[in-house]
């Protein structure tokens, strides 16, 4: 009995927490989910999906493109229980590095502005599933977060 009510409420609140995060994304200048890579906002990173592909651009405060010279870009992805850490190229003035296996993940990003600079970490779920509202992958959703979202009721004892 107690081990049902525990996986109801980690059921509930899963939901909860997956109808709070769809929507109200910050997009970059080409469409793609922007993440912060600094303390101070100066540094943000606009990651698209190309051809199975991740691409990570740096754009700075005002979102134009930052040359790539001594950046560094780490990615781990997946399961808690099974991370990936996919190899990262720079090609041009970005960070590229093949999508992982699965419709639905966590990125975590941990990006150094130069050898001696801190590791700022980013995160960011992946979900490629269609958001109803938009039509756009969800991870990508342009839908403003839902106003009137109530809190689950509590379950009867």
């Amino acid at each position: 009995m107690k081990k049902s009510f525990l996986t109801l409420v980690a059921v509930l609140c899963l939901g909860v927490l997956r109808t709070l995060g769809h929507g109200g994304v910050e997009l970059g200048p080409n469409g793609g989910r922007l993440v912060e890579f600094s303390k101070d906002h100066t540094l943000h990173g606009e990651v698209v999906l190309k051809e199975g592909k991740f691409h990570v651009t740096v754009l700075d405060k005002a979102l134009k493109p930052v040359a790539l010279t001594d950046q560094t870009l780490a990615v781990t992805g997946g399961s808690r229980n099974k991370p990936e850490k996919p190899a990262v190229e720079k090609i041009g003035d970005q960070f590229v590095f093949p999508a992982l296996k699965g419709d639905s993940y966590l990125l975590a990003f941990q990006f150094k502005a130069g050898p001696s600079a801190k590791a700022v970490t980013a995160r960011i779920e992946f979900d490629a599933s269609t958001c109803s509202g938009c039509q756009q992958a969800e991870w990508l959703c342009k839908c403003p977060p839902a106003k009137d979202a109530k809190k689950p009721a509590a379950p009867a004892k």
